[in-house]
């Protein structure tokens, strides 16, 4: 089980918890933690290399990992997983990685859990492999590599322009503190030495930066396949998301057929690193609520 630590936020897991796999597009890092009926998470997107899986789930960990084994994937070029050059949809890169785990462990089925980026994977994951995935946790996303119209919200939005600013200078310090106060509601939470911590890790990973700065994600839209996922859906949105407005939650429900939404005040792009009692809980009733069982 995750253990307390001095620092507010690390990037990292306690020892036991991180495994790596070989793929033939690179290492695929991934958590391992708790035992049971295992659940899928995948990583968000953010600063880029620096939103590792241990930043944005480890207190959702704690809670989820009484009861469930819960494997925590990376996205490619992220965290650890990676580097990864392509020219091809970015999310289908992501759906090979988290394939690749799940074969490793000899899961067949899983229930699905992703924010942002991470939630865009899983609902790819829903429309390219039928049959493994039985309920989904999703929220914080487009539904579509490349985004989707708004209605109402001008586009790209704030958080976005802040982190193609990042990202074209990742070695600024001012930058990335930009980003991060963008990319959550509470400001608080942009630490001296979370950031410190991310500067390192990114300057250790480089090559994951450039492997993304030589990349083309092809945009492909999901819009039209979307009734096609069936499955339990609960989306979990942040109420002060300023990269991904509310308004993208309202738009999935409304093509997925089993689809509910919970919006989260006070919360901004990170649901489970923001709000995380209220996302363990909301995930945990709606496990108990859509269970063969139930």
């Amino acid at each position: 089980m995750p253990t307390a630590d001095p620092t507010p936020r690390e990037l990292l897991p306690p020892d036991g918890l991180a495994h790596v796999i070989d793929s033939p597009e690179g290492p695929i890092y991934y958590l391992d933690v708790g035992s049971g009926e295992p659940l899928l998470l995948v990583s968000a997107w953010g600063p880029q290399p620096g939103s590792t899986a241990w930043l944005l789930y480890r207190d959702v960990l704690a809670v989820l990992a009484k009861s469930r084994r819960c494997i925590v994937v990376e996205l490619t070029n992220y965290g650890h997983t990676g580097p990864v050059t392509f020219h091809e949809p970015a999310h289908d890169v992501c759906v090979r990685a988290v394939v690749r785990v799940l074969d490793h462990l000899g899961i067949e089925r899983i229930t699905a859990v992703g924010t942002s980026q991470g939630a865009t994977t899983c609902l790819d994951l829903a429309l390219q492999h039928t049959g493994r995935v039985e309920r989904l946790v999703i929220g914080a996303c487009h539904a579509s590599t490349g985004g989707d119209p708004y209605l109402l919200a001008p586009f790209p939005g704030e958080v976005m322009r802040l982190q193609l600013e990042s990202q074209a200078d990742p070695g600024s310090r001012d930058k990335l503190e930009r980003l991060l106060r963008g990319l959550w509601y509470d400001e608080s939470l942009v630490t001296a030495e979370l950031v410190d911590e991310l500067m390192a890790f990114r300057a250790q990973r480089m090559d994951h930066w450039q492997a993304t700065q030589d990349s083309v994600s092809v945009p492909h839209s999901n819009v039209v396949d979307l009734p096609r996922v069936t499955v339990p859906t609960l989306v979990i949105h942040g109420r002060f998301d300023r990269m991904v407005p509310f308004e993208q939650a309202l738009m999935i429900m409304s093509y997925l057929p089993s689809a509910d939404v919970v919006v989260l005040n006070e919360c901004g792009h990170w649901p489970p690193m923001e709000r995380p009692d209220a996302f363990a809980s909301l995930v945990l009733d709606f496990l108990a609520r859509t269970s063969p069982a139930a």
